[in-house]
């Protein structure tokens, strides 16, 4: 589709229109020279005009293909729930997105205002409805928004339905022939709540603590939303709870451009430099952080005096610590439980849960596929989680849960606290029983069709020449999950996974790297879990295998 063909639509919105005039070069091919894709997590892009950036009409193309495939499910008076973050257009997608359901005939649960993304999840469930959708970036920057789709059980679609949503979603030729108007009757289906989910859902946030009475007399917590959803909700759960917190004002109100904030990213470090200030004026204990749509938390713990970084895997493998040894001394521990995480997560956690006679299983990155596995086990769920930060401790949500992750996370440094006692305490006490493990996630940014293609070289090299050692540390195990074959041993076994396009390459010492394209971002991903002697020999492992692959991709 040509450029000329949005500018000469003579109805066009007026910002895209400005947005097209202002393309340089470069942005004016990469914004045409294909589709945006509806992928695996649903689309996530650029704002802006163009088949390759994210607007009404990329959004309404992929909805009404969402729609179709609904239809087809047989469900009689299917509904579907809406909600949205802070963003650019967020509120504009939504109501785009009703008005094309309610075109097919199908009824419409439309947050008024902004919402975190577990409450769409929970809310799906709790009103009957057969999907639901949530406009959202995530942690994206500024310039990004973006559109995922859930099932009847509150999961994101996973790549079979998706599949068939694409089918119908290609039906549709040019986006720019889509009519958003709706008639009086076809209105009637579009309805707007407002607090109705909010009090359940909050009532079963609070019903998952597990030491309520734990004594939080002495724990200070500053927290941040920035900018995005988990405001006002987890200001209030944690009043309800008891706990002393200071919220960061500055990044307390909803806001498009994150204007208080240097990103919005519980990833990145510079996320929390407000919010460390706050933890220093106060003498907080701990810095609790979620990102715009507050399906991740970010975690900084005060330890000897200073203001210490927590991985999303460190995160991980202390709830599991918390979670594990509370449930055995209530009498609570399944021994048939399970817990859930991903084949580029960290085997700390689940060393540890092996400690406790937990078993845990691995999926492909991404939530849907800890949701669906929730969904087909008879296994009582214990927790489910991803080295991006993302958690779930309890199953009315099937996705990641930040609000429910920040609830017990404070609940166990007030435990640990009583005990005298940080959380980066108990993680070293973790790591003398199942070895120090670093770990870190390095994404290459490479924007643009050029950036698409580097990509693509950068995973074939790999798969056509495997790593046979890093670190001067022998390869033993290579894994494709696209051919879905695991090397070792001069043999080939098939994996038990869906395609993806991963690879990973298991070390001597236990440690190991993983390289996949983001499903969500212009990025290559390179996962490196580290097994050291102790915490200062682990890093200079990671150091040194960093060093090798930035060498081999220069």
């Amino acid at each position: 589709m040509s450029k000329e063909k949005w500018l000469n639509k003579p109805d066009l919105d007026e910002s895209l229109r400005v947005s097209l005039n202002n393309y340089n070069e470069e942005e004016s091919y990469d914004a045409f020279y294909t589709r945006l894709e509806f992928g695996t997590a649903g689309m996530r892009g650029l704002l802006g005009a163009g088949p390759n950036r994210l607007n009404t009409y990329t959004v309404g193309r992929a909805n009404i293909g969402y729609g179709k495939y609904l239809l087809t499910l047989g469900h009689h008076d299917p509904k579907v729930a809406i909600a949205y973050d802070n963003r650019h257009y967020s509120r504009e997608f939504a109501d785009a997105c009703a008005k094309l359901l309610a075109q097919l005939g199908i009824k419409s649960y439309v947050f008024e205002t902004l919402r975190p993304t577990p409450e769409l999840s929970f809310a799906v469930r709790e009103l009957g409805c057969v999907g639901g959708i949530v406009i959202t970036a995530s942690h994206n920057p500024k310039e990004y928004n973006g559109y995922k789709v859930y099932d009847e059980t509150g999961c994101q679609l996973t790549p079979e339905k998706v599949d068939k949503v694409i089918e119908f979603v290609n039906e549709i030729e040019d986006e720019l022939t889509i009519d958003f108007t709706v008639t009086p009757e076809q209105e009637k289906l579009i309805k707007y709540i407002s607090s109705e989910i909010d009090e359940p859902y909050k009532e079963a946030v609070l019903g998952i603590q597990l030491r309520p009475e734990v004594n939080k007399t002495n724990l200070k917590i500053v927290f941040t939303p920035q900018h995005g959803t988990a405001y006002p909700l987890m200001s209030e759960i944690f009043e309800e709870a008891g706990y002393d917190v200071v919220l960061v004002e500055e990044q307390a109100f909803p806001n498009s451009d994150f204007i208080n904030t240097k990103t919005p990213n519980p990833e990145e470090q510079a996320s929390y430099d407000l919010a460390i200030e706050y933890a220093k004026k106060h003498d907080a204990d701990l810095i609790l952080s979620t990102d715009p749509d507050a399906d991740r938390m970010g975690i900084v713990v005060k330890h000897e005096g200073d203001y210490v970084y927590l991985t999303g895997n460190q995160g991980g493998t202390i709830l599991i610590e918390y979670l594990l040894s509370t449930l055995k001394e209530k009498n609570r521990l399944p021994q048939d439980g399970i817990i859930y995480n991903t084949i580029v997560t960290s085997d700390a956690g689940e060393k540890i849960a092996a400690l406790y006679g937990i078993e845990t299983e691995k999926t492909l990155t991404g939530f849907k596929y800890i949701g669906t596995k929730i969904e087909n086990s008879t296994r009582p769920f214990l927790m489910g989680y991803e080295e991006s930060y993302g958690y779930l401790l309890a199953p009315f949500v099937r996705d990641k849960d930040a609000l429910q992750a920040c609830l017990i996370l404070a609940e166990a440094a007030a435990h640990y606290q009583s005990q005298n006692k940080t959380l980066v305490d108990v993680l070293y006490e973790v790591f003398d029983k199942v070895g120090a493990y670093e770990e870190e996630t390095v994404s290459l940014t490479l924007s643009g069709a050029e950036g698409a293609q580097r990509i693509q070289e950068i995973l074939a090299d790999f798969r056509n020449n495997p790593l046979t050692s890093l670190g001067g540390i022998d390869v033993v195990y290579y894994e494709d999950y696209l051919s879905l074959q695991r090397h070792e041993d001069n043999q080939v076994k098939e994996l038990d996974f869906p395609e993806a396009d991963v690879l990973k390459y298991g070390l001597q010492d236990n440690s190991w790297l993983a390289v996949r394209p983001s499903g969500t971002e212009p990025k290559c991903k390179f996962y490196y879990c580290v097994v050291g002697k102790d915490v200062k020999h682990a890093k200079e492992k990671l150091s040194q295998f960093k060093d090798e692959i930035l060498e081999r991709i220069a």
